[in-house]
Order: structure tokens, then sequence, then C-alpha cells
């Protein structure tokens, strides 16, 4: 399968304690929480069934605005997202954008590489988390 940029990790928690791990991670590190879609509950709306399926976009602007000052279009994968979800087993997941994909996807340069870093050893961290993988 070609690299499609997810990383996606297997929770130990349930759906609800997965997502709860996750806002109170944001929140401890004191990175804001921008949206929380419930997807789950926008199909029910309309009559349609979704497994449990949360997506949170959030982020830190003294981090995401040097990738946009490097590369203005990188502003459409930021702010960060996660997505939680039940799969049709009952298996818990946290999917994210890897880092370096977006870098990538960006072409930001070698001026960005402590930005990406530090992006990506934080993605992995609050994930490992919520996850507890």
């Amino acid at each position: 399968m070609p690299n499609d940029g997810l990383v996606t990790l297997t929770s130990t928690h349930d759906f609800a304690t997965t997502l709860a791990r996750l806002s109170a991670a944001l929140d401890a590190k004191g990175i804001g929480v921008f949206a929380r879609i419930d997807h789950a509950a926008g199909a029910a709306s309309v009559g349609l069934a979704l497994p449990p399926t949360t997506l949170l976009v959030f982020g830190n602007p003294a981090a995401g605005t040097p990738l946009m000052q490097a590369v203005q279009t990188s502003g459409i994968d930021l702010p960060l997202k996660a997505l939680v979800w039940q799969d049709a087993t009952g298996a818990v997941r946290l999917t994210y954008n890897d880092a370096a994909w977006i870098a990538a996807r960006h072409g930001l340069g070698p001026e960005t590489q402590k930005s990406v870093a530090a992006l990506a050893q934080a993605l992995d961290a609050l994930a490992r988390h919520a996850t507890g993988a």
C-alpha cells in the first residue's frame, strides 16, 4: 500500500476513554482544541448509522505558524487533526496525519525540519497516551 500519510494506532481502551484521554492530554499540554466533530451524531441526524467516530481539530499557533510562513498551503493540513473511531469489529483506533507526510506534501524545506520533528514527536506522544499503545 502506498504511503497515504496516515498513522493509525489501535487503542487498549474503549472509544469514550480513548477520546477523553486524548482531550485531557491536549488540555494538559496547553494545546487548544478548535473543533470537536462527532461524525456519528451527524450521521444519526440524517437517519444513517455510523460507529462512534469523532474528529478533534487542535493545535498551537506557535508550532504551526512557522510551517505556514514557509509554505502557506500547509495551512490546509493545519491545525492538526486526530480521528478516534470504532471499526466494524469493535476495535477502537486513533488516526492522524504524519507530520513528515505533511512536510513532504507541501515541500517544506530544511528550515522547518525542527518544527516538523517536534510536531511528529508530539503527535506520537499524544496518540500513544490516548490509546495506551
